[in-house]
């Protein structure tokens, strides 16, 4: 089918791919694998869940309406293949948000990364927080000795809050770039490398972080 959309577009291959590639479904699958491959949570992706909700509703509407008017049940099913794998997607990318959001609520609070998080998600950060301040203080903190009942402290001497969990960002990930970049430099060293276009990499999150949030790169 999809050598004879492009056929049938008159677009040359590199321009249909191109289209292909920027489609919301392929935007959103784009968004969710970054998510799901990132030790930390990245921005929200607003304007892209927004369409892709009013998608999932317009398609609902069609394959209802295509049942009630007796359509040909190939065609519905196709349709309601699509619909499947659009509500599939957005569900995991919320999903692993949320996990990410229970997992380092109280590193997210007190960061800037706050500022990633959907006005939705960050009423369900502050929620988390809440509810487990109490039932630590309930349960534990309260019948510790005095200068061993912070929630961010192991005690008072300690200089940071390391009970906080926090993301490592020095770990490997698989990434591809979808340009060559040259002359890219490596973690914190003078080690410079060339990404080729399309071929698979293996390097520190934190390095390629910034091409991450720029788009220049994707992780699988």
């Amino acid at each position: 089918m999809a050598s004879g959309s492009e056929e049938g577009s008159g677009f040359p291959a590199d321009d249909y791919e191109s289209l292909i590639a920027t489609t919301d479904v392929e935007l959103l699958k784009r968004a969710w694998r970054n998510e799901k491959a990132a030790p930390e949570i990245l921005h929200f992706q607003t304007a892209l869940v927004q369409r892709s909700r009013e998608q999932i509703q317009l398609m609902e509407e069609t394959v209802e309406e295509f049942g009630e008017n007796g359509t040909d049940p190939l065609t519905v099913s196709l349709y309601q293949m699509d619909l499947d794998r659009t509500q599939f997607l957005l569900r995991s990318y919320l999903r692993i948000r949320l996990q990410k959001i229970e997992k380092y609520m109280f590193h997210i609070l007190k960061t800037d990364v706050w500022s990633r998080l959907s006005e939705q998600e960050q009423k369900f950060a502050k929620r988390c927080t809440d509810d487990m301040e109490r039932h630590l203080e309930q349960s534990v903190l309260s019948r510790l000795p005095d200068g061993y009942q912070s929630i961010l402290k192991q005690s008072v001497a300690s200089e940071e809050d390391d009970m906080v969990p926090e993301p490592r960002l020095d770990t490997f990930v698989f990434c591809k770039s979808k340009g060559s970049i040259e002359a890219f430099q490596l973690d914190d060293s003078k080690e410079v490398v060339d990404l080729v276009a399309d071929d698979l990499y293996i390097l520190r999150y934190n390095s390629v972080k910034p091409l991450i949030e720029s788009g220049q790169i994707d992780l699988v």
